[in-house]
């Protein structure tokens, strides 16, 4: 099997999914902005062949990396990067080399939230309001209906990149004169918690792995608000969630990826409402809390769902995992020093995120774990208490 992988050295830790796919036989292509010798030694090691493009924006380079391989190696089967913003471009690259996966209609879908609403409304999933953004008096309009506060985000993109929250005219006025020139998406604000359906589909669309995770933030208040990130994955999913995740796999059609579905569950009414598909793997560090919280190797066995079509892992959620973040400019209780002290046994991970992460996955990550919720808590907002 011929398999491109794009941007392979970015973000850091993805590298593992490449070195995991070498390792049973699959000749894996790179193509990324870095020079080869800049690439970590394992990620050289399981490259059979690189290509340095200026910019993976440029399609036309990346066109001509992937003709590079197939003359030197013969047909690509695959594309992937496991990174929102390249979803487009993956598509269009099997659409020119004949390869299999998403093609330009259903990515698409995959991307852009007004669509994305149509897909969970017809699978009888609840949604918030929304409507494509026309201009102020629409957006006055839809207030009215809907009351404030709303949210206004790109209908293509990524975390809180670009979003606003508008509780007021002034609000209204801001939102006008900052938005870029792409389509916006309007939406009422939920009040309520943070729960993702995560997973792996094989070959064939069929779901051979899923988790959940959650958190009383939002991306936006990390973004705008500069709060503290945590969130931790659930041992046991409730049900509705459950039934609402496996309907959006089904209904959004994704085969051979991961998928990572975010809901709201609103705090006046304890239902679920669907918000977005992202299909990628969760961001930050949540590979290695789906890792740490059943002790496998999601990396590994994504490479057997590519290259064998099956998961290969008994999954037991053994433990409730949680990144906990923290950000230099604040000050906190516990140093670095007495945290791991403290709480040695439970960190399974502590490690500085990257900068361009650090608007919402802060400076500092801490993975712990514990079978007990509570524990995971306390560690929690031990570890975030403030001086």
């Amino acid at each position: 099997m011929n398999f491109v992988y794009l941007s392979p050295q970015f973000p850091p830790h993805f590298y593992r999914f490449c070195v995991e796919l070498a390792r049973q036989g699959v000749q894996v292509f790179g193509i990324g902005d870095a020079p080869l010798e800049q690439l970590r030694p394992e990620l050289r090691e399981a490259l059979a062949d690189y290509y340095q493009v200026n910019s993976l924006h440029d399609e036309d380079q990346v066109r001509r990396a992937c003709g590079y391989f197939v003359w030197r190696h013969g047909k690509i089967d695959r594309i992937e990067s496991h990174i929102e913003i390249w979803l487009t471009l993956e598509a269009v690259m099997r659409e020119d080399f004949n390869m299999i996966g998403p093609k330009i209609p259903q990515t698409d879908i995959f991307r852009r939230k007004s669509k994305m609403k149509e897909v969970f409304r017809g699978a009888g999933i609840p949604v918030a309001d929304g409507e494509l953004f026309r201009d102020r008096a629409h957006t006055e309009a839809f207030i009215k209906r809907v009351g404030y506060p709303i949210i206004a985000k790109p209908d293509i993109g990524v975390g809180g990149q670009d979003t606003f929250r508008i509780e007021g005219s002034n609000d209204i006025d801001r939102f006008l004169s900052q938005k870029p020139s792409v389509d916006y998406f309007l939406e009422a604000f939920v009040f309520g918690d943070l729960f993702t359906f995560d997973g792996i589909t094989d070959q064939q669309g069929n779901m051979v792995y899923h988790t959940s995770h959650t958190s009383a933030t939002g991306v936006l208040e990390l973004v705008v608000d500069n709060v503290d990130l945590s969130y931790y994955s659930l041992r046991e999913i409730p049900e509705t969630l459950r039934s609402y995740g496996e309907k959006s796999v089904a209904a959004f059609g994704i085969r051979e990826k991961f998928f990572h579905f975010e809901f709201w569950k609103e705090h006046k009414t304890g239902r679920y409402i669907a918000m977005e598909l992202n299909c990628r793997p969760p961001g930050g560090y949540t590979t290695d809390i789906m890792n740490y919280s059943a002790d496998i190797d999601v990396y590994r066995e994504w490479a057997n769902v590519i290259v064998r079509n099956r998961f290969e892992s008994g999954v037991k959620r053994k433990y409730h995992c949680a990144h906990v973040a923290r950000r230099f400019e604040k000050s906190y209780r516990l140093s670095h020093e007495e945290i791991l002290a403290q709480y040695g046994a439970n960190i399974a991970f502590a490690s500085e995120v990257p900068l361009i992460f650090a608007p919402v996955m802060g400076n500092m990550c801490y993975l712990v774990r514990s079978e007990e919720e509570s524990e995971i808590r306390k560690m929690i907002l031990a570890i975030q208490e403030k001086a």
